[in-house]
């Protein structure tokens, strides 16, 4: 199961959220089928999400349609994102 991993920095946790929340690619159509939200401890304007697909097409057409909508918002929603996807290989719940 690959997953879309983003991370960057906010100038405002709250308002990158309402951004979030708002869903400009419209996740559901893009065919995610969950997501996390990660915030160090220690820098509350810095986030890491997961995106999580079926195949890498998915993940891959997801990224493209992000990096389209990032040069419009780079420097007031986010800052600087890094992205990568990783391939699940293998999980284990205790």
């Amino acid at each position: 199961m690959p997953i879309l991993q983003i991370e960057h920095k906010v100038p405002n946790f709250d308002g990158w959220k309402k951004a979030f929340d708002s869903d400009p690619i419209n996740r559901k159509q893009s065919r995610t089928r969950r997501y996390r939200i990660y915030r160090p401890i220690d820098d509350p304007n810095y986030v890491i999400i997961d995106l999580e697909f079926d195949n890498i097409t998915d993940a891959e057409a997801s990224l493209t349609a992000l990096r389209k909508l990032w040069n419009q918002v780079e420097g007031t929603v986010m800052v600087g994102p890094k992205t990568r996807i990783l391939d699940i290989i293998e999980s284990k719940e205790y």
